[in-house]
């Protein structure tokens, strides 16, 4: 979701150009074609994870009653509840710390009490209407622009905000699917070589990018601009952030799981990640519908009344209540904007 270097901002992003002389119409077409003809395949895997996983939420929700549920959720005590929200703030602050290391990255300076306004509200919106590059995308812009900064690099921010999200997921992963891979495997049904496996293949690939960003600028290409990537140190701090955020937010749904868990938090992160990463991958808002489905298989040795009620609290907590806010937010901030422009004006 996810992230002072030796190198370049992205704030020398440049349009890609096109090299000299003419391009034959042979190498293009073949080119086209290909995108064209297999494009498809990936919204086509999604569709497929989402409504596989909402065939296997409603049976599982078939076995549980109005009455139980109802139970389950309202069986929360202050001080799980209290935990909880406590998890939040602190999953969101490490969200603002994904821009904050962009704008550091880019080499702008913005005060602080900016960025965390356009993080917190664009995560708290996205995550719960989806569509993350036009709903966070259009929030940053609404925010960012007032403060002088151009579509490309705002652009460029949401990009390295990405990066700093998979890094940390990339470690979470891999290192409790290693270190639980016995107890996770009996909870999951898969083999512990192939946890074991997953997991270093994980960290090998946040340690490869790394090593990678490190012997040379390295830059990728976004809609026809160049963005050149953070160099080591900076992605080494996107990865703390990132792997802070991924932790905070698995531990929000861990305290509010039934008490008498037979498993540790350790385990818990790698049944949250993945949940999470199939989430991601259906394009579901939030991932509804498949998170929850997945959790509910892995954890199936527990109550399942309770389990469901514990991840409705969760979607209250860690979703609906910060959208509340931001919403809040948001307007305060635009009514501001308004009374200062009408103040400044002659």
């Amino acid at each position: 979701m996810n992230f002072a270097g030796q190198h370049k901002g992205l704030a020398n992003a440049e349009p890609v150009k096109p090299e000299d002389g003419p391009k034959p119409d042979v190498a293009a077409v073949p080119k086209t074609g290909f995108r064209g003809r297999y494009a498809w395949i990936g919204t086509a895997a999604s569709i497929v994870i989402f409504a596989v996983s909402l065939g296997v939420l409603w049976k599982l929700v078939q076995t549980v009653t109005w009455a139980e549920m109802h139970a389950a959720f309202t069986a929360a005590t202050p001080s799980q509840l209290g935990l909880a929200f406590l998890f939040v703030t602190v999953s969101y602050m490490f969200l603002t710390c994904y821009d904050a290391l962009a704008l550091r990255q880019l080499k702008l300076t913005v005060p602080y009490r900016t960025t965390a306004l356009a993080s917190f509200t664009s995560y708290a919106v996205s995550f719960t209407l989806g569509f993350p590059l036009l709903t966070a995308g259009t929030i940053r812009y609404w925010i960012y622009s007032g403060k002088g900064l151009s579509p490309a690099k705002i652009a460029a921010l949401t990009v390295i905000a990405g990066f700093t999200f998979w890094l940390g997921m990339g470690v979470v992963l891999g290192l409790s699917l290693i270190i639980e891979a016995g107890q996770l495997a009996a909870l999951t049904l898969t083999s512990i070589r192939l946890n074991q496996g997953v997991g270093l293949a994980a960290l090998i690939a946040v340690v490869s990018y790394l090593a990678w960003v490190s012997l040379k600028r390295r830059s990728v290409k976004v809609k026809g601009w160049r963005l050149e990537l953070p160099g080591a140190s900076v992605s080494f701090s996107q990865m703390i952030v990132g792997i802070g955020d991924v932790c905070a937010a698995a531990a929000t749904l861990y305290v509010l799981l039934p008490a008498g868990l037979s498993f540790g938090f350790s385990t818990f992160l790698a049944i949250y990640v993945l949940a999470a990463m199939l989430g991601i991958a259906s394009n579901a808002p939030g991932g509804l519908g498949v998170f929850e489905a997945t959790i509910l298989i892995a954890l199936s040795s527990l109550p399942r009344d309770q389990v469901l009620g514990a991840l409705l609290l969760f979607r209250v907590c860690y979703y609906l209540v910060p959208f509340g806010l931001a919403l809040v937010m948001l307007g305060a901030y635009e009514i501001l904007r308004r009374l200062r422009r009408a103040r400044a004006a002659p």
